[in-house]
């Protein structure tokens, strides 16, 4: 399952129609230092292993498996909280189960740049 928030898919249309983007948006899991993530990106190649979703104009492609992983998805658009850990607002995509932490004690980011 896959819920987006009215807010996400108002800001998502917003700056897919000030940047001239017609494509679909694709919720990916990535991986750094900081641990697993779920993510947002530009995606026109639908696959036969996507399930599309499609909301107020904007389509969204999951590929089927990620789901056995994360469980249901949540897509929302935050606005800045001012706890003084960057503070910007943006898309947050979230899961129902947990995914694997990471740890910044080796590579890049070794220097102390992940968390806040």
């Amino acid at each position: 399952m896959l819920e987006i928030s009215e807010s996400a898919v108002k800001n998502l249309k917003e700056y897919m129609s000030k940047n001239n983007i017609t494509s679909s948006i694709r919720v990916l899991m990535q991986s750094s230092c900081s641990g697993t993530n779920l993510g947002l990106g530009l995606d026109d190649d639908k696959k036969s292993s996507d399930q599309v979703f499609e909301q107020d104009g904007v389509t969204f492609l999951v590929d089927k498996s990620l789901f056995t992983t994360t469980g249901a998805i949540k897509v929302d658009y935050v606005e800045p909280s001012g706890c003084g850990c960057g503070g910007s607002s943006g898309f947050s995509v979230s899961s129902e189960n947990k995914l694997a932490a990471g740890s910044c004690s080796s590579g890049s980011c070794s220097s102390g740049s992940c968390g806040c």
